[in-house]
């Protein structure tokens, strides 16, 4: 008998066998019924067959082979990635989710061949397409289970910056309230302004992350355009980005109408991971110079630092998340993230607005980030 007719007269049999080996998977079989552990198992099956029966050409072979999407079973690979998805909920490692493939792979064709009299070519033919089918539906299944791998650490990521938010705060206010009430000598106010220092830090970070996380759970960062003042926003976030650094000297230059509607978190954001960019890349003379041109529907923010200029292969994976130049050193002052995400963020912001953000950097020249804002936000889509 072929195998795919094998599989459809067999297959409760085998799921049979699924079921049994997926009882041995501890600790989440533990609690697991009967039908909880045969899941997707039937339907993945009977798809697999259907699949076998399926014409194919030799090129759509190798394609197969060479995991391309041609000629893919949608039933096969909706079952797969559903049963990826349950799998991760009720607590299956990758490991062991990808062991119930394997032995299900082993069992078709163990059966299968006990119960052929004389092996046929056709036969192996057969078995070709069987590994096929299975390899698509562990691809699907991995794929899902992946996904929601990622899904539950972005929550996770998410639950703990919003967390994190009120103990900082509490920091702050404590900080805020010292300077106010006490009687502070010039020591303690020191430790005082290095506190708020870092709390602003860590505050930038907090909003980093969680901007990250929205992003990776939705399309793009939402927006609340307000009317506002680019010019106000930049003196705001030089002042904030340089206060306790004595040697930060920051230029800014207007030229034309810099008023607009946006979302004003996200321009602070932006502001600040570019400024602390520049702060903490620059040359030691710490010279930030930001130019602010305005036009009649956009405004061009340019953000300029002299310093070691950013090298080519960098600059391909400058705006990815969690990727930090190789010069970066925590240590210095003016870093307003250590997770990788400050450009990242910037990059997300500009596209919520419907701008573009792009950077040259030379030894001769510096670096420049150059950002091109909508005065009336336009997210794409919209």
């Amino acid at each position: 008998m072929r195998l795919s007719p094998f599989i459809v007269q067999n297959v409760d049999r085998i799921v049979d066998e699924w079921e049994r080996f997926a009882e041995t998977i501890s600790p989440a079989a533990q609690t697991m019924d009967s039908e909880a552990l045969r899941d997707h198992a039937k339907v993945i099956l009977l798809a697999a067959a259907r699949d076998m029966n399926t014409a194919q050409t030799a090129s759509e072979q190798q394609a197969k082979a060479e995991g391309e999407d041609l000629d893919k079973t949608p039933a096969l690979d909706i079952a797969a990635a559903s049963h990826g998805e349950l799998r991760h909920t009720v607590g299956f490692d990758l490991v062991q989710m990808t062991a119930e493939f394997r032995h299900l792979r082993a069992c078709v064709i163990r059966l299968w061949v006990d119960s052929l009299q004389a092996p046929e070519p056709a036969h192996l033919q057969d078995m070709i397409r069987f590994n096929e089918a299975i390899d698509e539906a562990l691809a699907e299944s991995t794929a899902a289970y992946a996904e929601q791998v990622s899904r539950s650490r972005d929550i996770f990521l998410a639950i703990l910056g919003h967390d994190l938010r009120a103990p900082l705060q509490a920091v702050s206010m404590s900080t805020e309230m010292l300077v106010r009430k006490a009687k502070l000598d010039a020591d303690a106010l020191k430790y005082v302004s290095a506190i708020k220092n870092g709390t602003r830090h860590m505050g930038s970070m907090v909003s980093d992350l969680l901007a990250f996380v929205r992003s990776r759970l939705g399309s793009q960062l939402p927006i609340e355009p307000v009317p506002m003042d680019l010019g106000d926003a930049c003196r705001a976030a030089l002042a904030q980005a340089c206060a306790g650094q004595p040697d930060c000297e920051p230029v800014l230059t207007i030229d034309g109408p810099v008023e607009g509607e946006w979302d004003r978190g996200l321009i602070h954001q932006l502001l600040q991971n570019l400024i602390g960019n520049a702060l903490q890349h620059g040359s030691q003379s710490r010279v930030v110079t930001l130019t602010l041109t305005g036009g009649a529907r956009q405004v061009l923010l340019s953000v300029h630092n002299r310093g070691m200029p950013i090298d080519e292969d960098s600059l391909a994976t400058l705006f990815d998340p969690l990727v930090r130049s190789p010069s970066e050193d925590p240590s210095l002052p003016g870093t307003s993230t250590s997770l990788g995400l400050g450009l990242f963020i910037v990059k997300e912001a500009v596209n919520a607005h419907g701008g573009t953000v792009d950077v040259t950097s030379t030894e001769a020249e510096g670096t420049t980030f150059t950002v091109m804002l909508p005065k009336h936000a336009s997210p794409p889509g919209r």
